[in-house]
């Protein structure tokens, strides 16, 4: 009986975990691992003397994410290309509530990207999921004030450079279709009309698809390559042949490119103040398509 009630303890804050892993890692497979690793500490230790155990096991995951978050930090500086977080299916309770859906968007996950792993690791528990710093103190290791001044500097770093304007999901959802429209049409003039002069194109291929090896500035660059693209067969498909789907990606509207059966790539975008588009990110790196063609949710 005691396995059974170990196993229902867990279950019941799997989710929670994996969260925290994945905003804390940005990939799907990352945050698996870290919570598989979790669920090996928590079986075989001594429980005995365990009185909350969500906050025992978000402690074990923080530190697990914290001690790959660190070997993998490496790994992505020689990334070939832009690195983009993995894209994620969102649950509907996501989708609906702003603050949850912008802490797991790819500009968010980007931003944090930069801050370092222990100034990540107090934003994602204190600021997304509301830990009270005590707490995180404990789970860390750390001094109640070192804890503290490390929430204020990583706050002030994504307050920053997290997307200054908010967007409501139906200005998103029709900026989508606009964007589709126009980048399948090749028709750059539509294109130019709705992007911000200042637009970025993140493409993530991680070298292992074509993608562009840097993040493309402006609007007649990012336009002109967007509908020289559309023009030309990408994997083997035409444009014109994409099956293409809508989804809920990282918390806002975004599109699910299929070739044939498995998706090949995610395109989700930002918009600026006066409902243009300001960025887009398009995932096409195959590793990071696995969670989703599983279907795989963050929630």
């Amino acid at each position: 009986m005691r396995g059974v009630v170990v196993d229902e303890v867990f279950e019941h804050h799997r989710d929670l975990l994996f969260s925290v892993a994945y905003r804390m890692l940005g990939t799907a497979a990352d945050a698996e691992d870290a919570v598989q690793d979790a669920w090996l500490r928590w079986s075989s230790a001594d429980r005995s003397g365990v009185a909350e155990p969500k906050a025992y096991l978000v402690r074990i995951t923080t530190n697990l994410a914290l001690d790959r978050l660190r070997s993998t930090r490496a790994q992505r500086e020689s990334y070939v290309g832009p690195w983009l977080p993995e894209p994620m299916l969102t649950s509907p309770d996501v989708a609906e509530d702003v603050e949850r859906a912008e802490s797991v968007s790819m500009a968010m996950l980007v931003v944090l990207e930069t801050l370092s792993p222990l100034e990540r690791a107090v934003f994602v528990l204190h600021e997304v999921f509301g830990f009270p710093y005590t707490e995180i103190a404990r789970s860390l290791d750390r001094s109640e004030p070192s804890v503290r001044q490390l929430g204020t500097r990583a706050r002030k770093h994504v307050e920053a450079r997290r997307p200054r304007f908010e967007s409501d999901r139906r200005e998103r959802r029709e900026a989508v279709e606009r964007f589709l429209a126009a980048a399948l049409g090749g028709d750059i003039n539509e294109l130019m009309a709705i992007l911000a002069p200042d637009v970025t194109l993140w493409t993530d291929g991680g070298g292992k698809v074509r993608a562009a090896l840097r993040v493309i500035e402006g609007a007649d660059k990012v336009g002109r390559l967007l509908a020289g693209v559309t023009r030309h067969e990408f994997r083997g498909v035409h444009p014109t042949d994409l099956r293409i789907e809508r989804a809920e990606l990282n918390g806002v509207p975004g599109l699910v490119l299929y070739n044939r059966t498995e998706p090949f790539a995610t395109v989700t975008v930002d918009l600026d103040e006066r409902g243009r588009i300001g960025a887009i990110h398009m995932v096409a790196n195959p590793d990071k398509l696995q969670a989703l063609a599983a279907g795989r949710t963050v929630s």
